[in-house]
């Protein structure tokens, strides 16, 4: 899941987070990638910015826009035809979203979190997870908050309390993708 990464960080005070977001968008992009190969299923879980007549293809070209100061992040972390995505109306990926039902079609019971804020909307979000029994895998160098001590206390938050891994990202392993067998009648 990549929580909030299609974002314009448009906000006052935003520099510190948008510095973060720059340096956790490459590990973030190439463990993207390798899941991708694996046949993980990527989910963009994305604030719909109180906009109820959301458009998450619109959400993207503003975010990408040069105008916006997320847009590096935004750029590097683009959705590909193949992603799925869910729009958010709080913190939580879970709050009055389809995620369960997408989760549960999916056959998830591991979820691989990431994004920003980690001590906001990917804590939330981890704690509706953990709460649904999820095996939850939090990359370290995939999470960024405003400042390092934020990200640091979300990272302790999900490691104890939410048994979360916090591993760095190049640790997590994929299984080889399995061909589908189909059966005769």
């Amino acid at each position: 899941m990549l929580i909030d990464v299609i974002n314009d960080l448009a906000f006052d005070g935003s520099e510190a987070l948008v510095a973060q977001a720059e340096s956790m968008a490459a590990p973030l992009a190439r463990l993207k990638r390798r899941a991708t190969a694996a046949g993980v299923p990527t989910i963009y879980i994305n604030d719909n910015f109180g906009q109820w007549r959301s458009d998450f293809r619109r959400t993207v070209a503003h975010c990408t826009a040069r105008s916006s100061p997320g847009h590096r992040v935004s750029t590097r972390l683009r959705p590909t035809a193949r992603d799925y995505f869910v729009l958010k109306p709080k913190h939580s990926g879970f709050f009055d979203t389809t995620l369960d039902t997408l989760l549960e079609n999916l056959r998830i019971r591991r979820v691989i979190l990431t994004g920003v804020a980690g001590n906001i909307c990917v804590l939330f979000t981890a704690n509706d997870a953990y709460m649904r029994e999820y095996k939850i895998f939090a990359p370290a160098d995939c999470i960024a908050s405003n400042t390092a001590a934020d990200n640091d206390h979300a990272l302790r938050q999900l490691k104890t309390v939410l048994k979360g891994d916090v591993a760095v990202s190049t640790r997590l392993k994929f299984r080889a993708k399995r061909p589908r067998t189909t059966r005769r009648r």
